[in-house]
């Protein structure tokens, strides 16, 4: 006969208790996004266009141009010095460029039925009317920041017994399966190994069971052991900076990917809602501006609150350099204000073998 403890199947799910609250009507089909409320702040009036007259473009020195060329050769291991040392420059040619970037910052609302285990909290429940989803006050981050936090919604509380274990706080251990004893690995429960007596179990055929201390129980899994549960509704918060940027095209025959480099800042300006850039010299610029804008107006303001925009163009410094080494003419590109190199034909490497 069987001397484990009897226990009742778990419960089955309460039905939904928020599925009448304003505000909260999906939570009946399992919660999920919730529509932002229309935006209060009008369209911002059309930005100025810059005034070329005060831009002073960015200039690169031999000196500077043969830095950075040391400093690129010196951090590639396969790579001689002697071309960035000895190599006389030639001529230099000034290629910049724009990038257009848009930020759209946003915010987005989830909500869910949750629970937890009882840890005193106060039952609120229908106490008072509970804020709908966009009216439950979240401190949010600094701008075009992403960041994520849940949110006990006010006055949903309330406290009921555990389902898994019938408010006992403990259920069957599930390796023993309430029994407190498992079958002795060394002889599988005869008592007997090699046709002696087991010494592991003492010839009973059992072991203590070490997952419950031979309890037959533990704590629930569920609540913790605290018997009760408290249930509410869970507001998921989500901070997003949406980024695009728009690089003009330069036929300078650099290869490289412009967005880790920064440029001389021309224009930068932020508003609720951004109206494009007019007015630039280069029009690809406006056109990108246009285009970005109403993009992100198109894929972000049905499912997101747009919270603030931030556009920006840079002229990224870009200068070709020409050199010559042993009597042979090369070329190497200094890109952005960080100086970074690219020069994919260095005409001096060898073959590293890292052991």
């Amino acid at each position: 006969m069987n001397g484990a403890a009897v226990y009742p199947p778990p419960t089955g799910p309460a039905s939904n208790p928020f599925g009448n609250m304003p505000g909260y009507e999906g939570l009946a089909g399992g919660g999920g996004f919730m529509p932002p409320p229309m935006p209060l702040e009008p369209l911002a009036p059309p930005q100025p266009g810059p005034n070329t007259d005060q831009w002073t473009i960015p200039t690169l020195s031999e000196d500077m141009a043969r830095e950075a060329f040391k400093s690129f050769a010196s951090s590639h291991c396969c790579y001689s010095e002697s071309p960035a040392d000895d190599g006389v420059i030639t001529s230099m040619e000034p290629i910049n460029t724009y990038r257009y970037r848009l930020e759209t910052f946003t915010e987005t609302r989830q909500t869910e039925a949750a629970e937890k285990p009882h840890d005193g909290e106060t039952a609120d429940f229908y106490t008072q009317p509970a804020p709908r989803p966009w009216e439950v006050q979240v401190n949010p981050p600094n701008l075009f920041t992403n960041h994520k936090e849940e949110v006990r919604v006010p006055f949903t509380s309330s406290v009921k017994d555990c389902g898994s274990c019938h408010g006992s706080g403990t259920t069957r251990c599930v390796d023993c399966n309430g029994d407190k004893h498992n079958e002795c690995n060394m002889c599988h429960g005869s008592g007997e190994n090699n046709n002696e007596r087991c010494s592991t179990c003492d010839a009973s055929g059992k072991k203590r069971c070490s997952t419950c201390d031979a309890q037959g129980s533990g704590d629930c899994d569920t609540c913790k052991g605290r018997k009760r549960l408290l249930t509410y509704i869970n507001l998921k918060v989500e901070w997003t900076n949406n980024v695009d940027d728009h690089v003009v095209q330069q036929n300078s025959g650099l290869m490289v990917d412009l967005q880790d480099v920064s440029g001389k800042e021309l224009i930068k300006n932020n508003q609720n809602l951004l109206y494009p850039v007019i007015g630039f010299p280069e029009p690809s610029i406006a056109e990108a501006s246009q285009r970005l804008i109403k993009d992100h107006q198109t894929r972000y303001a049905q499912t997101a609150r747009i919270l603030q925009q931030r556009q920006t163009v840079e002229l990224i410094p870009i200068t070709k350099v020409n050199y010559k080494w042993k009597g042979t003419s090369h070329l190497y590109f200094v890109y952005g204000n960080e100086h970074k190199v690219s020069a994919d034909n260095y005409p001096a490497t060898c073959c590293c073998v890292i052991l």
